[in-house]
């Protein structure tokens, strides 16, 4: 299912867990990811679904004491004003588009990596 439907599956009691990889964790565990990964990783909690992130072990940056550390990439605003190169917004309008957002270790149910997946099972 896409990210959008998610609400809707859930509600229903249609997923079982929910998996998603990381582009970075923070040594306190803090987790980058594409933008809605910390919005899914709530609702998952929220109705009680095992919320996994899947990473490799390079992806842990032990230099980072936290998420508020990750440089959080800005996409382009035309992004959200523009279609096909058709503006959709007053032009000079504020905006803010984030690539990713930051799930804390509190929201998740574990962390894993291939060494893990060598072990062990879901």
């Amino acid at each position: 299912i896409t990210d959008s439907m998610a609400g809707y599956f859930i509600s229903r009691g249609e997923v079982d867990c929910v998996i998603v990889g990381a582009d970075r964790i923070a040594a306190n565990g803090d987790t980058a990811n594409k933008i809605g990964t910390y919005t899914l990783a709530v609702l998952a909690k929220e109705n009680g679904i095992p919320f996994y992130v899947a990473a490799p072990t390079t992806t842990i940056d032990l230099t980072l004491a936290s998420g508020a550390q990750i440089p959080i990439e800005q996409r382009s605003p035309e992004e959200v004003t523009h279609i096909q190169g058709v503006a959709i917004a007053p032009e000079g309008i504020d905006v803010a588009n984030p690539a990713f957002d930051i799930t804390p270790p509190q929201i998740y149910h574990r962390y894993h990596h291939r060494e893990w997946y060598n072990k062990k099972t879901l």
